[in-house]
């Protein structure tokens, strides 16, 4: 095939017009290979075989392209196909030296070798295709899921963001309306009253500030950011929850609070969640209880959990939930979110006897 041999007493044909057309279809054949590669290949082979029984001498053309389209199955198929390819190819080798005479074993090995080399070499270009292709997807994937985490940070953030918001400025601006209309009321009557129920006011809208700054301030560039102390001011949490109280009263509702348990510290999240949700209640009974509620907060350190424990004896769930009906407002909302984020049970609605009650569980581990 590729170093074919005669006996001395045999010679090849002459060249001839046959000749010239089976080495021109095997060559010209081969602008299909890659769309058909193993046509192109049996194809090939036939032209081979064709020449090797006419006793045509072998050409350099018709041997290329033989190795051609062995490579082109081998780097363009499926490792089944380029097998089936791998395999016709040298059966049809041995049938071509089958037909020649005085072939030696080193040259049919050498052969053997080159045809297997050129197989391999198309395989491992393949390869080498589909792990750069699987690499690009791979790439390509890893992007679409960091944007995909990235969506969902910014939807966290605002989450949280908001959730800020509201119960900065639903407890501020309340504490700030009943301050108001109690000093509207006593306004001719009782001035040093009057003054210190604005002053109330004053001192509770400068806090209300400085909160909503605090967390807007993370929207903004590091270029935009001042330096501000308040700006770095630590979260809130279960230690400000007696001054959280002592202001609420200052509003005229009768509130109290008990800790009992062991004190131990806290997550920052468990933290800020325990002081937003004790907030978010004291507003809503200042806002639905009624002029004449009473509050109680509890705190409760248990082995495993934090109870946080919120009561008043004012109008009750309905007039918690506002005009609404049966819907929770953003406010609500909130807190079933921030005791679910860190692995907390919460119960919000009417209270044994009458009233509304709130009671929160936060795990002390993680």
């Amino acid at each position: 095939m590729f170093l074919q041999k005669l006996p001395p007493e045999l010679a090849y044909k002459d060249a001839d017009a046959l000749n010239v057309v089976i080495v021109v279809a095997s060559i010209a054949v081969l602008t299909l290979r890659q769309r058909y590669p193993l046509t192109v290949l049996a194809c090939v082979l036939a032209g081979e075989i064709a020449l090797t029984v006419l006793d045509y001498p072998p050409a350099a053309g018709d041997i290329l392209a033989f190795l051609i389209a062995v490579y082109t199955v081998a780097a363009h198929r499926g490792l089944a196909h380029s097998a089936l390819g791998g395999v016709i190819a040298l059966a049809a080798f041995f049938f071509m030296i089958s037909h020649i005479n005085e072939v030696t074993l080193a040259e049919q090995i050498t052969n053997v070798a080159l045809l297997i080399g050129v197989w391999w070499l198309g395989r491992g270009l393949r390869l080498r295709r589909a792990y750069l292709a699987e690499l690009e997807h791979r790439a390509m994937r890893l992007e679409r899921a960091r944007g995909t985490d990235a969506r969902a940070a910014r939807v966290e953030e605002r989450s949280r963001i908001a959730r800020e918001l509201h119960d900065v400025v639903a407890h501020h601006v309340s504490v700030m309306t009943v301050q108001a209309g109690a000093a509207r009321r006593i306004l001719d009557k009782d001035p040093e009253r009057t003054r210190e129920a604005l002053s109330t006011i004053e001192e509770v809208g400068r806090t209300a500030l400085s909160e909503m700054r605090r967390i807007v301030g993370v929207l903004r560039t590091e270029r935009d950011a001042e330096p501000s102390g308040r700006e770095l001011a630590p979260q809130p949490g279960v230690h400000d929850i007696g001054g959280l109280v002592d202001q609420v009263r200052e509003t005229g509702l009768s509130v109290q609070l008990w800790i009992e348990g062991e004190l131990r510290p806290l997550s920052p999240g468990v933290d800020l969640a325990a002081f937003r949700l004790v907030q978010e209640a004291l507003t809503n009974t200042l806002k639905h209880a009624g002029p004449q509620a009473r509050a109680w907060v509890r705190l409760n350190y248990g082995d495993r959990q934090l109870t946080v424990d919120i009561e008043d004896d004012g109008r009750g769930v309905a007039a918690a939930l506002g005009d609404n009906g049966d819907r929770p407002g953003h406010g609500l909302v909130g807190m079933y979110e921030r005791v679910a984020l860190y692995g907390g049970e919460l119960r919000i609605g009417p209270r044994k006897g009458g009233g509304f009650e709130v009671r929160a569980r936060f795990p002390l581990e993680a």
